[in-house]
Order: C-alpha cells, then structure tokens, then sequence
C-alpha cells in the first residue's frame, strides 16, 4: 500500500471537504466554552503505589525534565494480576497488584530493532504494548504474543505508508513471541507487524488495544486498534483529518495474526472502507488531530480523547466508519480551514445544517480549563462505588482529574463535566502541587498526567514529573 508522493497529493486533493463559506459571516469565538468546570462532589484518596525507576533522556531536543516518561500501566488479562507500564524511553516494565517492585521486562534499547526516540523525547520513543488476549492460552494462536509501538529512524526499513515523507521518523508496531509468559522478563522472538512514515517530531502513534470484553467469536475478538496522529505540525498542515488516502488522523483496526508475503497483518473483513478503492483498508475512523488515548467500557462503547490544537479538547465515542472533523472542526466548533479565514487559531460557530457528516463530541472542554486531553476509563471497580458508571479522564499537561456521567451519551450533545476531588496524604491538593515539573512549552509547571487501570478496573494515576504510580481509593482508605 505504499503510496508515491503523486499518488498522495491526487488523493488528499480529492478527498478535501468542501468549505462551508457561509460560517465566515460570523467572527472568532473568544471564549468557545464559557461555562466553568467546577469540582464534583466525589472525593477519592490517591496513595503510592509503586514508584518507576529514574530513566534519562537520549536527547535535549523539546524535551521537559520527566523523572521517568511513564505512560500507560494495563494489566495482563489472564487472572495472574501482573500489571505492566512503559517508558517512552524504552523500558517495559512488569508489577502487580499488590505493588510488587518493578522489574524491567523488555528493554527496547538493547533490542536489534532501530529504536530511537531522540528525535523528541516528550512524545516519541516506546509509545504503547497490548498483550493478545490469547497470551497466556496455550495452544491459542495468539499464545505468547504482545505487541509494542516506537518510533525509529526513517532508514531501516520500508514503510507500508509514507515512506518517501518520513522526514523525521518511522512509527512501528511489531510483535514479540515468548513461549514462558508467565516469566518476569522477556526471551523469544519477534516481527514486525506495520509501519509509517512520519513527516514531524509530534503526533505519532498514540493507544494500541485490543478490545478486552470482546469474547471469543465476537468480530473484534483478536483485532488490534491503534491511533495515529495527523502526522505533527500545527493544524495538519497535510490535511490528513480529512484524508481517507492515508492513515493518520485515524483509528486503525487490523488482524495482527493475518499476514501474509505482502504485509505483516491482515486487514478484517468488515472493516468500514475495506471496499472503497480511495481508502487505506486499515482505518476504522477518521478526523482525528491526535487521539492519544482510547478505551472501552464493558458494554463495548470506545472512549475517545482527542487532543485539540489551540481551543478545544474533546472525548468522542468511537464509531465504525465515523469521520470526526479536524480540520474543519474542533470540538463542537468551525475552524479557520471550515470558514476560510486568514485568522488561523480561533474557533467559529459551525452552521446550522453540515455539509458533511461528522461525529461530534459527547464531552468537550476550552483551554481555560486545561490544554491537553489524555483520555481514561469508565471506573467499573468495587472500591469507589460514587464513581461507578463515570468515565474518568485527565487533562494531561495541567494534571486536573474529570469525570463525566456516561448514560444516554449523544453525538453533538455535550455533557457536564466535573472534577474528581482528591487527597494526597489526607489533605485535598490539585496535582500540580503534588507532582508538577518545569514546563518547556509554557510557563509554569506541568504534570503529564495519565491514567491506568487494573483487571479489576480500579484506576491508577500516572505522572511523569516525579515517576509515581498511585491508586486511587476510598477517600477514608488511606
């Protein structure tokens, strides 16, 4: 499926939508969102959990002092209670529920594998894993098999997409066969699955998941998503959102076990643009600037936090074939590419009646409240039973805690949301108290903030300023 550069512009040239020139009747919204989120009245204890070893930088360029860049703790879903969490420096790290030390269990660093995160520390390098839910069956196909995404430089190997516009560096996944995984570090092999070139530093890969509560027979049971960034920039300067050609902007849905001569993975039957002849086969969705994080909740809806560019964040619910907006849209909003203004930044009110058919946000909030999304998970744990049936997700760079209420969720229909209330050592403090760090791309400080979750669906925050994994509990339990 690689594309030559003519091929790409033919393509995105004829995928563009069309401009809705009447919203340039109406000027720039200042303020998009000028209702306040204000705290909740759920409050939750957050304790140390486990603490990850201190990792260093390969490179200065862009990036902030993080005490270790750690950002997704999942578990091994095979009823051992093994957690596992990355550094985007390499590092892929095995604890458990009861706080075992961690112990490095891949180091992608000494792997003959072209691993490279120099190019911007804060966001490429080991970006994710996913264990196949057959890992520790055996005689399963998918026993012994886990998947990594990281980033490596642009000539050692050849891209499925973009391999002549990889300027900066390539995006892999590849999968690793162990035939001990119950073992505390890793030995086997492994091949590489998928990869794309990518033309900037930023917005690469972000999740790769499979679905947890699909079952055996069900269509996405052994399927593997992932997102991919608009590519990086400012306000996708390749117009990939919009791009059905290439897969950036994009959630992708693909059968890792499936490939073949061709390509490392096969591409699922009733993916939704299996049969459109302009469409890379592996998108799911589209219209994305830079959804980092998704998750399911058990009744098989997919959250997802869309980072937004200078306005507005947004949690979506995924949907097969769903085109989400960017660039035209931002949130609930226009942009400046939608309006065809030369005040490129600013949202716009959209029109009455789209042109196109979009996807709109179920929660949304303005960058008076923060500036990042990450994303998170619908709390389906026992120990915090006010949180139950809230999806709880952070904004990443600020370090706030929300949650919103998920019944009866509408596209376009945004929610309330609320802050989380937490308390350090007994006292309630914002997180950026507790864990902030110097900020290189503002002034003040910085938190990056994730959240992870457990097989038993409790929830764990994850900061990078000080290398701390804490549990959050009953506010009394602590």
């Amino acid at each position: 499926m690689k594309l030559t550069r003519l091929m790409w512009f033919a393509a995105v040239f004829l995928s563009v939508t069309s401009v809705d020139a009447t919203e340039s009747e109406s000027g720039p919204l200042r303020d998009p969102i000028p209702e306040r989120i204000v705290k909740g009245n759920v409050v939750v204890a957050a304790t140390e959990f486990v603490r990850a070893p201190r990792t260093a930088d390969s490179s200065t360029v862009g990036a902030n002092d993080a005490y270790a860049r750690i950002q997704y703790l999942l578990p091994i879903r095979d009823g051992s209670g093994r957690l596992m969490f990355n550094d985007l420096r390499g590092l892929l790290y095995l604890t458990d529920v009861n706080g075992q030390a961690p112990g490095v269990y891949m180091d992608l660093r000494t792997q003959d594998i072209g691993f490279d995160d120099s190019m911007f520390p804060n966001e490429t390098g080991l970006s994710g894993f996913a264990f196949h839910p057959e890992f520790s069956a055996q005689g399963r196909p998918g026993y012994g098999k886990f998947y990594t995404s990281y980033s490596t430089s642009s000539d050692n190997g050849t891209a499925d997409y973009l391999d002549d516009d990889a300027a900066s560096h390539e995006s892999v996944i590849r999968e690793w066969t162990t035939n001990t995984p119950g073992a505390r570090t890793f030995q086997g092999s492994s091949r590489e699955v998928f990869r794309i070139g990518q033309f900037s530093p930023n917005h690469n890969i972000g999740t790769i998941s499979f679905n947890p509560y699909a079952q055996a027979g069900s269509p996405d049971y052994g399927l593997l998503f992932f997102s991919l960034g608009d590519g990086g920039g400012a306000f996708d300067p390749r117009d990939y959102g919009q791009s059905l050609a290439v897969p950036q902007a994009a959630i992708l849905r693909i059968d890792p076990l499936k490939g073949n001569a061709r390509k490392g993975y096969g591409i699922p039957p009733d993916n939704p643009f299996l049969h459109d002849a302009r469409a890379a086969p592996e998108i799911w969705a589209y219209g994305l600037r830079h959804a980092q994080q998704f998750s399911w909740d058990a009744d098989g809806r997919m959250f997802i936090g869309d980072i937004g560019q200078n306005q507005v964040e947004e949690i979506n619910l995924g949907v097969a074939g769903a085109n989400y907006g960017w660039r035209l849209r931002e949130g609930t909003f226009a942009t400046s590419f939608a309006v065809q203004s030369h005040e490129t930044g600013p949202v716009f009110a959209r029109p009455a009646k789209d042109k196109d058919k979009f996807v709109y946000p179920v929660a949304q909030y303005d960058h008076d409240e923060g500036n990042a999304v990450s994303g998170g998970f619908v709390y389906r744990g026992n120990s915090i039973p006010e949180l139950q049936g809230k999806y709880v997700f952070t904004d990443l760079a600020r370090g706030r805690v929300f949650f919103i209420n998920v019944q009866a969720l509408r596209s376009g229909n945004p929610v309330e949301i609320k802050e989380l209330r937490i308390r350090f050592d007994g006292r309630e403090q914002d997180l950026s108290s507790v864990a902030g760090y110097p900020n290189t791309y503002a002034p003040g400080k910085r938190v990056d903030l994730r959240l992870g979750i457990d097989a038993a669906g409790e929830l764990y925050l994850l900061t990078k300023g000080d290398g701390w994994i804490r549990k959050l509990v009953p506010a009394e339990a602590r």
